[in-house]
């Protein structure tokens, strides 16, 4: 069974190309395009990974992954965060959310898919 991704953005092409390209190398792809959306979807059926965008509507991707890394059901679930924001801070971003990775964007579609292979083979 293939393993599936959670994608959560608020713009239509990231979540396109980003899932096309999981797709094409076997991921299960479900989207998401703002933070009460991803923790709805995560309630029904917790994916195996989750790429979560920081910057989002309704819920912020930090206060999902914050509240993804507190329920002792899903805190095993990695978090990759990717945002625009300039490099300066993201490193305490990612921390402050307790998440496992990050991508910058725009990012490379070979980039995306070793980090969530890192994470879930």
């Amino acid at each position: 069974m293939a393993k599936r991704v959670l994608i959560v953005d608020d713009e239509p092409d990231l979540l396109k190309v980003a899932g096309f390209r999981l797709k094409s190398t076997g991921y299960d792809v479900v989207t998401a395009v703002d933070g009460e959306e991803a923790v709805s979807l995560i309630r029904k059926e917790p994916p195996d990974l989750v790429l979560l965008d920081l910057r989002l509507p309704k819920m912020s991707g930090s206060d999902v992954c914050r509240w993804i890394k507190t329920d002792d059901k899903l805190k095993a679930i990695p978090v990759i965060l990717f945002t625009a924001s300039g490099l300066d801070r993201i490193e305490d971003r990612v921390k402050e959310a307790a998440a496992d990775d990050y991508l910058i964007k725009p990012f490379d579609g070979k980039e995306l898919v070793e980090k969530v292979k890192k994470f879930i083979g």
